[in-house]
């Protein structure tokens, strides 16, 4: 006698609702950074595709003790089902991780008294307000800079820097004789496609230095948490190493040139022999 074994339906359904999941959370993603969607559409996408995620869990979950105790097939497709659940759910976790670790800071600057200016319209209303004791604990890196360079070379290096970023320019503003202030505007997209708004400011100093203040605005209440100030941070960091490294290789030619030794002058002419 043939005993039939049976698929478990509980494995079918979760490797059913993983594939439908995974495509419905990576599809919108790509689709928010292109622009294809806004914000708020994205996130009702999203929360769906967490929704199915947590069903192809679950039922993943019961299949496989379905399995391990009546003997079906389908360890394939409930560990699949498994698998792609939880790689759905993985954002869901990253976002727990970083509202826990980085407070909702969605404006960031370094001039708390006169902030750079944005040019893009910033939301109505934030999603939480600002606590500035806080934000001043997590990004200490976050405060103006004042650099012993030229303003119009910190505006070159601060320029190089945001298009090695990938930021999209909205408007530049060299500094000049007549304008001591250079203005740089930019939008930022994160992983997922949230835009938030990059503004420099280069300030020429008295001295012949440079003062660089910096804000980072989310354009949306939705937004990465931390994401403002970690790019401010991160920003400030690297246009610190460029100019230290300018300052070594401008010490370096000066005393390449204090070592060489002086060039003779050419001796007078001799005159002819009668």
């Amino acid at each position: 006698m043939r005993i039939l074994v049976r698929t478990s339906k509980w494995a079918l359904w979760s490797r059913r609702l993983g594939s439908f999941g995974l495509p419905l959370m990576l599809v919108p993603v790509l689709m928010h950074r292109g622009g294809g969607i806004d914000t708020n559409s994205f996130a009702i996408v999203e929360l769906l595709a967490l929704v199915v995620a947590a069903l192809a869990l679950l039922t993943g979950l019961v299949a496989v003790i379905r399995i391990w105790f009546t003997g079906d097939l389908g360890w394939g497709l409930a560990l699949t089902g498994l698998l792609l659940g939880l790689i759905c759910l993985l954002p869901l976790g990253y976002f727990g991780y970083a509202w826990r670790t980085w407070p909702m800071a969605d404006d960031v600057t370094t001039d708390s008294a006169a902030s750079p200016a944005l040019v893009s319209t910033l939301p109505a209303a934030y999603a939480l307000p600002d606590d500035p004791a806080r934000l001043a604990a997590a990004f200490p890196g976050v405060r103006d800079r004042t650099y012993p360079v030229g303003a119009r070379r910190v505006y070159d290096i601060a320029l190089q820097l945001v298009g090695e970023q990938g930021w999209a320019v909205l408007q530049q503003q060299p500094p000049d004789i007549d304008q001591p202030e250079g203005d740089i505007n930019a939008v930022a997209t994160t992983l997922l496609g949230f835009r938030d708004e990059v503004a420099i400011r280069m300030t020429a100093l008295q001295d012949g230095g440079t003062r660089v203040s910096m804000r980072s605005a989310a354009l949306a209440p939705l937004h990465e948490p931390g994401a403002n100030g970690r790019r401010v941070e991160s920003f400030l960091a690297a246009l610190d190493d460029r100019i230290s490294q300018l300052q070594q290789d401008q010490s370096a030619g000066a005393e390449d040139d204090a070592d060489q030794p002086p060039i003779p002058a050419p001796a007078p002419p001799r005159g002819k022999r009668r």
